[in-house]
């Protein structure tokens, strides 16, 4: 009975021995065929680049791509920006209670959703659009109307932008509002696509509305170009400079690419009851 077993094993031994035998000669020959095949291809790549070019009817060395279209941020020149005390995520962080709580102070109701021409009259609502000193991009979840009071320092906000890089030796851009006024049931079609979209939106008083710091709009790319980031920071200087005087809240959003800012009311401020419809 042992002696059968200890056949068994000496045959299956011998089995595996062949098997790993028969791997090692594919292996082999595989490695030389390569080997061969480099070898060959080294030496007929050896030819002249002149010989190469016959036998491909071109030339071996093309020519360099054409440059692009400069990019937004090409040719630029440098913009002087004003210290404001620190980054810019440090500096803007009024969160939304702070600007919910300013909104309040200032006895202003929110609107309560019914959206049609009447919720907009008698509230004290003007219809803002694009024009020399910021442009508004079409709107998907909001509506293009602010208090008086807000839409006069976003119309200051955008002429300060553009006297400024005038001052500081040029270029042609204006600033870009992505989003003004707000009901309930945009803010809930918002919520659908945006998670960070807050439930109890600023944006409803009509006192709040974003600009973008991501993307500003060129009137003309043969003048004055500035990189996105010295525009910015322009920006973030101008309304520094609004915040430290009461004017402003401002929420520096990182992932909305936007200043979140609720213009703030004094009691100069002409906040009138009739809309511009």
């Amino acid at each position: 009975m042992k002696k059968g077993r200890s056949k068994a094993r000496a045959k299956r031994r011998k089995r595996g021995g062949c098997r790993r035998l028969a791997i090692l000669i594919l292996l082999t020959a595989a490695t030389a065929t390569l080997a061969f095949i480099v070898l060959h291809g080294a030496r007929q790549s050896a030819l002249p680049d002149s010989d190469l070019e016959a036998l491909l009817g071109a030339p071996l060395h093309a020519d360099a791509e054409a440059m692009p279209a400069p990019s937004p941020d090409s040719g630029c020149i440098r913009l002087r920006i004003g210290h404001i005390g620190g980054p810019l995520g440090r500096v803007f962080n009024d969160v939304n209670a702070e600007h919910l709580a300013a909104i309040a102070a200032d006895g202003i109701e929110p609107f309560d959703g019914n959206e049609n021409v009447s919720w907009r009259r008698g509230k004290g609502l003007v219809q803002i659009s694009s024009g020399a000193d910021y442009y508004l991009e079409e709107l998907t979840h909001s509506y293009p109307y602010l208090r008086p009071h807000a839409a006069a320092l976003l119309g200051e906000l955008g002429r300060r932008f553009r006297d400024t890089l005038t001052a500081r030796g040029g270029g042609d851009y204006r600033i870009k509002v992505t989003s003004v006024l707000r009901t309930p049931a945009t803010v809930g079609r918002l919520r659908r696509v945006n998670r960070n979209a807050t439930g109890e939106s600023s944006h409803c008083y009509g006192t709040t509305f974003d600009v973008s710091y991501a993307k500003f709009i060129c009137n003309d790319s043969t003048g004055v170009r500035r990189t996105n980031e010295d525009l910015k920071n322009l920006l973030g200087e101008i309304l520094a400079d609004m915040r430290r005087n009461g004017r402003c809240l401002v929420k520096y959003e990182r992932r909305q690419g936007c200043f979140h800012i609720t213009a703030l009311r004094h009691d100069n401020d002409n906040d009138g009851t009739e809309a511009n419809l």
